[in-house]
């Protein structure tokens, strides 16, 4: 169920430099933007979607491990990173893991 704020659209205000100001009404006279709300959400969704934000869970050490063991019989290859960024686990604890697994021999390498 919606609350009464849910769904309507928000609205933020910042503060321009003259020349940031300046740059961005030639944009919009240039007719590439209708005007400088239509640019603002433009460049605010352009930047959202070029910040890759990691969540990391929160899951003990077997669970863990079990979860990487599973990716790299899925997978059999991957950097340690695409790993770590897949299963949202922290890159040092899927090291650690790694490391373990490669010692137990479980990882084939």
């Amino acid at each position: 169920m919606l609350s009464a704020d849910e769904g309507k659209n928000k609205t933020l205000g910042t503060k321009l430099t003259n020349i940031e100001y300046e740059a961005i009404q030639e944009i919009i006279n240039a007719g590439m933007y209708l005007n400088s709300s239509d640019f603002v959400r433009e460049a605010v969704r352009d930047k959202l979607k070029s910040i890759n934000i990691i969540r990391l869970k929160d899951i003990d050490y077997d669970t863990a491990k079990k979860e990487v063991l599973g990716y790299f019989r899925k997978y059999q290859e991957s950097y340690i990173s695409e790993v770590a960024e897949n299963l949202e686990l922290d890159l040092e604890l899927v090291i650690k893991i790694t490391d373990e697994l490669e010692k137990e021999g479980r990882l084939g390498v």
